[in-house]
């Protein structure tokens, strides 16, 4: 089975207080929380540590925006740095979730690391690009709107879409717009570790000037013969066919494969390797929850515990539903992976936005990707 590693950037979603990221991989840095936590009670400890330094807290992970670098027209580089607690051994490829405080409430999205671990640990930053969609709230405001000193939430970095260490002998990279960014990642990694070997990398993006990174790209295949980037403007080109990849790489059976980018292109890509009986030598990252054809009907969603209620629709998820209307939903990933959202199904059904599988009482669900499917009550 291919690998897919699944990235919402459907709706805007506020965030309540979140809980402590990274816990289980720093217990050292939890138990110091912890400690702090009790010794301050009945205060919170944030009120003493930001009087210190605005990114230690007790309660979450936080970030400082040092820069911001512009790509292109719509597009622009963040280097954060992280405080307290943050681990820097993430694996190129992953990705980051990042709150923002817009216009008083936090919005929540997750975005591709572009900087490489081997470098992160000793410039003690990390960097996400940015690419503003027209239908997106919370990039437009990252790529325009966000001045060098802001402070944001950050969630611990995951994700499967990762280039192994050591690297396979052959690579090939399919990417298209800002598909490319967690593929950067991997390439400064490579290039770092001196890794660069036989790489093939296919880059659709509409105009030359549409490019991420292009200036770098050709230095990379400048100072590494093995790199051998192949940059396609759909504009006057026309789109990438997958059916008549082998005129373009002749041996991409034989090559470990990652893709990132449009829908369309990562659905051709998987039915160009199954028909080739080579799916396992494919590895997908998608930017958007893929959900089953049609919805449930939508309705009262109750959160028993927190004595709250949403009226919504069946494409609405029944976390954004619970945050929409104050209720503190448990989350983690926000997109189907992490299992930290999953709550208690009391009353009714509930559909899962990805299959279209109905869940029934007394079942548990996956909040951030799970809708109402008639009335049913949430034990939160």
């Amino acid at each position: 089975m291919a690998k897919t590693t699944i990235k919402t950037t459907a709706k805007v979603a506020d965030t309540v207080r979140p809980t402590v990221a990274g816990a289980r991989e720093r217990p050292g840095w939890h138990l110091l929380r912890t400690i702090a936590g009790r010794i301050t009670t009945p205060l919170l400890p944030d009120d003493y540590l930001k009087l210190a330094n605005p990114l230690w807290s007790a309660r979450e992970l936080r970030g400082r925006v040092v820069e911001v670098r512009r790509e292109t027209e719509d597009s622009a580089t963040l280097v954060i740095k992280p405080g307290w607690g943050f681990s820097f051994d993430y694996e190129a490829g992953q990705y980051i979730g990042i709150g923002l405080l817009v216009e008083g409430r936090w919005r929540w999205r997750s975005y591709s690391l572009t900087s490489s671990p081997v470098t992160s640990k000793g410039s003690r930053t990390i960097t996400i690009t940015v690419k503003a969609m027209p239908e997106g709230f919370l990039s437009t405001h990252l790529v325009g709107g966000v001045e060098p000193g802001t402070i944001v939430r950050l969630a611990a970095p995951q994700g499967n879409f990762v280039m192994p260490d050591p690297a396979p002998a052959s690579v090939l990279f399919i990417t298209a717009g800002s598909g490319i960014t967690p593929v950067m990642s991997m390439l400064r990694t490579l290039a770092r570790r001196d890794q660069i070997g036989d790489i093939v990398h296919l880059h659709s993006a509409p105009t030359e000037a549409d490019v991420m990174f292009a200036d770098e790209l050709s230095q990379l295949a400048y100072r590494h013969k093995g790199y051998r980037p192949q940059l396609r403007a759909t504009r006057t080109d026309g789109r990438l066919d997958l059916a008549r990849l082998d005129d373009v790489v002749p041996d991409w059976r034989g090559r470990q494969t990652w893709a990132c980018g449009p829908e369309a292109m990562l659905e051709a890509a998987e039915r160009t390797w199954k028909d080739a009986g080579i799916t396992e030598r494919l590895h997908l990252e998608r930017f958007a929850v893929s959900r089953a054809a049609g919805h449930g009907s939508g309705g009262t969603v109750t959160f028993a515990r927190s004595d709250r209620t949403a009226e919504v629709d069946g494409a609405t998820s029944l976390m954004d539903a619970g945050e929409d209307v104050g209720v503190r939903m448990p989350f983690g990933c926000r997109m189907g992976i992490c299992q930290s959202c999953v709550v208690g199904l009391l009353d009714g059904h509930v559909r899962d936005l990805r299959t279209g599988a109905e869940h029934e009482p007394g079942s548990r669900v996956q909040t951030c990707v799970s809708a109402a499917s008639g009335d049913c009550v949430l034990d939160v």
